[in-house]
């Protein structure tokens, strides 16, 4: 029986087999690894990733693809909003081994998905994710760039990240209105030890008003924690380097 799309999912099924051939090959997983699919669908991903493991946990919200799912013995069902799953507690269920978290994520969850397993981070090995082209775009953005935003820091800040491979509407079951990619995100083995509740507080200051320079947001924020070091506010959020952020973040927490 066909499965309708359901667009409250944000369900956009990919059904290419080259691009689905060329997703596996870049997460080229292997026996044994803690493999976990978000929104495995009508298993396009799901079964060509069975072929290289003997066991694979799946996440998945819609209950008519559950019970499909549910039936093929090799899966771990999550029958979940992946918003609400405890991937630290998934990890302990695995063995306590590193995840390796892959999927073709809904579009309309991108940026609270990232922020979530960002929250995790120390669990994961990697990340392979089909995502709207342009929310790659901004993750892989050089600072003075119109991309360069609140997410391009907090990943960049955590994560090295590449772009795979750039997919097209038709390859999807409806196709979706925009262009998508496939981005490789691995956690940065050395990084700026900061408070991450701080760093994020900071940086969604700073771009609340992108437009503005930052004197009118996080100079304010800055007078309010009482900071009196050297940082140029006479900037917009978009020019200031990660790194800069960070060490800001660094200053202010020692204030």
């Amino acid at each position: 029986m066909r499965h309708i799309p359901r667009k409250r999912f944000g369900q956009n099924f990919l059904v290419d087999g080259s691009v689905i051939h060329d997703i596996v090959a870049a997460i080229n997983p292997k026996q044994g690894e803690p493999v976990v699919e978000i929104g495995p669908g009508m298993a396009a991903l799901t079964k060509p990733l069975l072929e290289h493991l003997d066991r694979l946990t799946v996440i998945e919200l819609d209950r008519d693809l559950v019970v499909r799912l549910q039936a093929n013995p090799k899966l771990n069902v999550i029958a979940s909003d992946v918003l609400n799953v405890d991937f630290r507690q998934l990890s302990a269920s695995l063995g306590g081994q590193r995840l390796r978290v892959v999927g073709n994520l809904p579009y309309n969850i991108s940026s609270p998905l990232l922020f979530h397993l960002l929250d995790a981070i120390d669990v994961v090995q990697d990340h392979h994710f089909m995502l709207q082209k342009e929310v790659i775009d901004r993750l892989l953005a050089k600072p003075a760039t119109s991309a360069f935003g609140r997410i391009s820091v907090m990943m960049q800040w955590r994560y090295a990240m590449e772009r795979m491979l750039d997919v097209p509407p038709e390859a999807f079951d409806p196709p979706p209105k925009v262009m998508s990619s496939v981005v490789r995100m691995v956690p940065l083995t050395e990084w700026v030890q900061v408070p991450q509740p701080l760093l994020e507080e900071l940086v969604k200051v700073a771009f609340s008003q992108k437009r503005k320079l930052v004197r009118h947001t996080l100079g304010k924020w800055l007078d309010e924690k009482g900071f009196n070091g050297d940082f140029d506010v006479q900037r917009r959020a978009e020019e200031i380097p990660v790194d800069e952020y960070v060490a800001l973040v660094k200053a202010v927490h020692g204030v």
